[in-house]
């Protein structure tokens, strides 16, 4: 009876035992990226291949790595090269692996008052948004698209500056409300655009300049630099995120039929 007793006991304590809970990664990650609609394909997905619980912080690619800096997370996904490069060299990222790439594209009024839609480069584009002071609207908050934004119009010779041009300070989803609501031009990347659901009378005018080429890339943060990050779980998705079977599930990812990213995730590099 004893023996029976100690049974019973045994199997209620795991009947009302607590299910174990799943490691939690830490990632921060651009705007533009949660506003495609992607993490919401990828994330149930890894918990159920990983055992992992990936908790985003959105915010712009500036932010994103001053939380790496600040051991605020386990790894960054972002899209802004020379800032990725200079994050592992001082020595906060073991390694800079790249996963896919999109586009960056300049979305502005149907009318396109600005002429942009014959243009042949995105400086060109710009020129002639600028020359027509027809509004734009700028990100304005350090991420990799505003980044790119500001190299587009230094090399386009143009600082830009008066009424027409509107610095909002927030991310692309709420900057592309802006420009909704204004009739404004902006740069977006395509995955924002073709996830946003305020289009309003913008539309997507000009495409396909090299300079608009936009490269995603993993970075875990030094446990060197900060002890206490997730460093292993950090490494076990960086390979989940490489490995063929979800290359083709982010390559499949489409809205209303046309693709948002293309995987191109090579070797971990120094792997």
């Amino acid at each position: 009876m004893t023996r029976f007793y100690a049974w019973f006991a045994l199997v209620l304590a795991l009947a009302v035992a607590p299910p174990a809970r799943a490691e939690t990664l830490r990632m921060a990650v651009t705007t533009s990226f949660h506003n495609s609609g992607l993490s919401d394909v990828l994330l149930p997905r890894a918990q159920a291949d990983l055992g992992l619980d990936v908790e985003l912080l959105v915010v712009g690619t500036g932010q994103a790595l001053r939380l790496g800096r600040a051991g605020d997370v386990d790894a960054i996904l972002v899209h802004s090269r020379a800032a990725e490069i200079a994050f592992v060299e001082e020595g906060f990222g073991t390694h800079r692996r790249e996963i896919m790439y999109n586009d960056f594209v300049i979305v502005g009024p149907e009318r396109d008052p600005a002429t942009i839609g014959g243009a042949e480069s995105a400086t060109e584009a710009l020129a002639a948004i600028a020359g027509a002071a027809a509004p734009f609207v700028s990100r304005g908050d350090e991420s990799g698209t505003h980044r790119r934004e500001l190299a587009l119009w230094e090399a386009a010779g143009i600082v830009p500056e008066g009424a027409w041009y509107r610095a909002v300070g927030a991310g692309m989803g709420a900057a592309l409300n802006v420009a909704s609501a204004m009739d404004a031009y902006i740069l977006s990347d395509r995955a924002s655009w073709l996830n946003f659901g305020n289009k309003g009378g913008l539309d997507l005018l000009f495409a396909g300049d090299p300079a608009l080429f936009n490269q995603y890339a993993f970075l875990p943060v030094d446990p060197k630099r900060h002890r206490h990050v997730a460093f292993d779980a950090a490494l076990r998705f960086e390979e989940w995120l490489a490995s063929q079977p979800i290359q083709t599930l982010i390559g499949a990812y489409e809205i209303d039929g046309e693709s948002l990213f293309v995987p191109n995730a090579g070797p971990r590099p120094g792997g």
